[in-house]
């Protein structure tokens, strides 16, 4: 169902929060997240190197991990089948 911004000539939260909406509001909105952006500590490329390596090897575990269940797995359903 289409949602209606005039219902009996009243206009509804919706439409009076759009109407209010300006080219004002988008810069003061923008220079907002850029003072944010600047605020953030970001991490030197050691830590973030380190981190990666530590997601890869997690990764490989993981997946090593899944292939032998999902062997052992498939032998014994194969195993049963027969």
């Amino acid at each position: 169902m289409a949602h209606k911004s005039k219902i009996k000539g009243k206009q509804t939260p919706d439409a009076k929060v759009a109407s209010k909406f300006s080219i004002a509001q988008i810069k003061e909105f923008s220079g907002d997240v850029k003072s944010e952006f600047g605020k953030i500590t970001w991490p030197d490329k050691k830590h973030t190197i380190g981190a990666c390596g530590v997601m890869v090897v997690f990764v490989m575990m993981i997946s090593f991990y899944l292939g032998a269940v999902d062997l052992v797995l498939g032998k014994i359903i194969g195993s049963v089948l027969k």
